[in-house]
């Protein structure tokens, strides 16, 4: 039987009709979704080759907007090219860790100094949905389910970036969200960093700047000790 989800809608004629470009970007963008969620979550692990037919084949997608989305991740450094047979999961090596703490550290410092600054100043509105993410961890570390645990740290970071209430700061975080969510899935997650996640939680709540920022400093410094350890042996 043939999948109609591969073609596109029928023209008027009978034919079928291209989709638009608006629709393909769309598509393109699904795809890119789904392959980053497999690598955040070692469905596709560090290494392994991706084959766009077969990757079209489990998104019930046609090959070209798995080839765009690809093409993008390979872009982005989260694949690389392989000489005349398609792309592998890249590899994280020591350097591309050490890069990525390096500019997540400044950025993370100020995004909790400025959502304490808002919190101070009557913008606490975002608290629940932040406080929220801190007992979606303790949940899932007491059901021992990884993934969980890892995707509610990064709505943690991300709420907190939603906080600062400055969108250049939210952009750049951005640019960076699948990076942290790739290293948080290779890293262990000890109990201790979601206690220093819940201190982070209690000062900007409290509408403290500096100990939001001096919290967050010591908890991004640990998680590099704990990813360069785990992931590489370094102390």
């Amino acid at each position: 039987m043939a999948d109609s989800s591969r073609s596109g809608p029928a023209a008027p004629d009978g034919g079928t009709r291209t989709p638009s470009p608006g629709a393909s970007a769309s598509l393109s963008a699904q795809a890119r979704e789904a392959v980053l969620q497999r690598i955040v979550d070692r469905r596709y692990a560090q290494g392994s080759r991706l084959v766009e037919r077969e990757v079209a084949e489990e998104l019930s997608m046609s090959r070209v907007p798995v080839r765009e989305a690809l093409r993008a991740l390979v872009a982005e450094g989260l694949l690389e090219l392989l000489p005349h047979s398609g792309v592998r999961v890249r590899r994280l090596a020591l350097t591309d860790v050490e890069h990525l703490y390096e500019v997540w550290e400044p950025l993370a410092v100020q995004a909790s100094r400025l959502a304490a600054r808002a919190v101070a100043a009557g913008d606490g509105g975002r608290l629940v949905a932040l406080e929220a993410t801190l007992r979606q961890a303790e949940s899932a570390a007491a059901a021992d389910e990884g993934p969980r645990e890892v995707a509610a740290h990064t709505a943690f970071h991300e709420g907190v970036v939603a906080m600062s209430g400055n969108p250049l700061l939210a952009r750049t975080m951005e640019q960076l969200s699948w990076q942290l969510r790739l290293l948080f899935g290779l890293r262990e997650e000890p109990g201790h960093m979601r206690a220093q996640h819940a201190e982070m939680y209690r000062h900007i709540s409290a509408g403290d700047p500096e100990a939001a920022a001096a919290s967050t400093l010591l908890h991004v410094r640990d998680s590099r000790a704990v990813a360069l350890r785990t992931m590489f042996g370094e102390s």
